[in-house]
């Protein structure tokens, strides 16, 4: 066995995880976190990104669902830092090798927890209905 993993959902669980940790062979590590976003949620952002995509223009022009979700996401991690309560990993900006371009770094949706899912829908809503995009269901 390489990897044992534990939900803590109830009284029972957390008596296994501890059992564990009790005969885990020696070297072994414990990571407690929170849990990962949800393909539900996944499944919800994609379809929203595609809608604003489809609906709106940015600098004059129409982008594609992948290109609209990079600009979406860059603007909800800065929206979130500003409230200072910032994504739980870093997004960073730096210069392109020949100096000529900005390039975006490090921020995944795939490495959201289930808590910033939830927060990038709704500003998905907001970002969205302040621009006039009608959301199907």
């Amino acid at each position: 066995m390489t990897r044992q993993t534990f939900f803590l959902v109830h009284a029972e669980a957390r008596r296994r995880a501890a059992a564990f940790a009790g005969t885990a062979p020696e070297g072994w590590m414990v990571v407690f976190s929170e849990p990962r976003k949800k393909r539900a949620q996944e499944e919800k952002y994609h379809a929203m990104i595609g809608e604003i995509a489809k609906q709106i223009e940015h600098i004059g022009r129409k982008w594609d669902a992948d290109d609209m979700k990079r600009l979406l996401v860059d603007e909800f991690a800065e929206e979130m830092r500003l409230a200072c309560t910032p994504l739980h990993h870093d997004g960073r900006v730096t210069v392109s090798f020949d100096g000529r371009r900005t390039v975006q770094l490090g921020i995944q949706t795939a490495e959201f927890y289930v808590k910033e899912a939830a927060q990038f829908i709704e500003f998905l809503y907001a970002f969205g209905t302040a621009r006039g995009v009608v959301f199907s269901e």
